[in-house]
């Protein structure tokens, strides 16, 4: 399960707290298509762009394929934040390809409906619209993220722009930190890389907490936590060290200065830019390392 108070605590700091504009805070809509601009890719790849359908044991999953024009590169698996596939997370897998990378951007809610999954022009501020997310949410559990998991990787594996030579990749945002874990424990053979941004519920009481995962990830990790988040939950941050540590996994994780949590898609109130570029490069060394090699 995802972390839903730090995704309602996220939201109700930046509409009391001022960090937009109230006129700008009502105008971050959901399938507006209303994303700030993410720099460009320097030598960008020219890249090809498809939305798939994807059949899993629940259901056909709609999804966002992006890769580059031509050869063979390594795959990456990105699920989204708690507002779900829309313009800013094609926006992002766009710009990782163009970095080199064949990336599939999925729907998580897709036994629900199709993307998008929340109302156009829906009010982030608004009770109604924030607890039709939160039902959503609770749709999701520790299975069908794992049997999402193995279904969209075993799609990636058939697709030609992917080299099979070379581990997937696999990053998420908010609940999709989570996810990240799941599908790094679920897939160990085939998953080289994970990184979860203000990923929500890595560490938790629960028995299917994320990190109790972490003796069966193979995957090196890049863990980018929210200043506020950080303060929420102190501990979490020395558990998935510790626990990494046990197992001789290399994995980063840091407490990013200054940022709310949604600091990284340039569609959130919370979105700093030069958190979220930090962020990103990281996760194309991060990937370049552990990805690149055959």
């Amino acid at each position: 399960m995802c972390d839903q108070d730090a995704f309602a605590e996220m939201l109700e700091y930046q509409r009391r707290f001022g960090a937009l504009s109230r006129r700008r805070f009502g105008a971050l809509t959901l399938g507006l298509g209303v994303v700030a601009l993410l720099p460009p890719v320097a030598d960008a790849a020219e890249v090809v762009e498809t939305e798939v359908d994807i059949h899993t044991p629940a259901g056909t999953a709609d999804a966002y394929f992006v890769h580059p024009a031509q050869g063979t590169h390594p795959g990456v698996l990105i699920w989204p934040d708690a507002l779900g596939l829309r313009p800013a997370f094609r926006q992002m897998g766009r710009r990782l390809a163009e970095s080199g990378y064949a990336v599939l951007v999925v729907n998580p809610y897709y036994r629900l409906q199709r993307a998008p999954t929340a109302p156009a022009h829906a009010d982030l501020a608004d009770p109604a619209v924030m607890n039709a997310i939160m039902a959503q949410m609770n749709t999701l559990t520790a299975q069908t993220e794992t049997d999402d998991a193995r279904a969209f990787v075993a799609w990636l594996d058939h697709q030609g722009p992917v080299d099979r030579r070379r581990r997937l990749g696999t990053m998420g945002y908010c609940m999709g930190g989570a996810m990240t874990m799941r599908t790094a424990a679920a897939l160990p053979h085939r998953i080289g890389a994970g990184a979860s941004f203000h990923g929500g519920g890595l560490v938790t009481d629960k028995p299917d907490s994320p990190h109790l995962l972490v003796p069966k990830i193979r995957a090196d990790y890049l863990i980018a936590i929210a200043a506020n988040d950080d303060a929420k939950q102190p501990e979490a941050k020395d558990v998935l060290r510790a626990a990494f540590a046990q197992t001789k996994v290399p994995a980063e994780i840091e407490v990013y200065t200054g940022t709310n949590h949604g600091w990284c898609p340039p569609d959130m109130p919370a979105y700093n830019e030069a958190a979220a570029e930090k962020a990103w490069s990281r996760l194309l060394v991060h990937f370049q390392q552990a990805l690149t090699k055959a």
